[in-house]
């Protein structure tokens, strides 16, 4: 149980990709972190390929000076997600105070409107590479990796890289 005491948020919205949402979560629960569902929502979503989740609570109701880290996964979601301020804000404030924020495949894109991406190595899908590299970042072509405070896995088939490297930056 490395992370007991561990507080973390994972982002959802309609749209996330469902194994990038529930495998982190389960995981991160699994080593005794406390995870809480942020969502710009309350109401129930589904994910790419219909698994239903729900926030607990909604940005503006998460203080981000006690969360250890925030998660955010890929999908159609992180489009949605980037387009609120109070989530892009949540995300700044965790990275800003040194949490761990943990980013895979098209969460890249919350991380690129939180403004938390310049002059960093990043990875994620290759459709969000472009993105990346406008808003600063530079492109590693790499499954899993720690840059500082910021956790980076590419795509769904790289989870278990993301999680480990997830829970070790959050033990740590």
């Amino acid at each position: 149980m490395r992370l007991q005491g561990k507080r973390v948020a994972v982002l959802v919205a309609e749209g996330f990709e469902d194994l990038e949402y529930w495998v982190p979560l389960m995981r991160l629960r699994e080593e005794g972190a406390e995870v809480v569902s942020v969502g710009p929502t309350l109401d129930p979503v589904r994910g790419k390929n219909a698994l239903q989740a729900r926030a607990d609570v909604t940005p503006e109701q998460v203080d981000a000076s006690q969360l250890d880290g925030v998660v955010v996964p890929g999908g159609w979601a992180p489009d949605k997600l980037r387009r609120y301020p109070e989530i892009t804000g949540l995300v700044r404030r965790v990275h800003e105070r040194g949490g761990i924020v943990g980013v895979i495949c098209h969460g890249g894109l919350v991380a690129i409107s939180a403004r938390i991406v310049e002059g960093v190595r990043a990875t994620g899908s290759l459709g969000i590479k472009d993105d990346l590299e406008n808003a600063g970042a530079v492109w590693v072509d790499k499954p899993a990796f720690r840059e500082g405070n910021l956790v980076w896995g590419r795509v769904v088939p790289d989870i278990p890289d993301f999680c480990r490297e997830l829970v070790a930056a959050l033990a740590g």
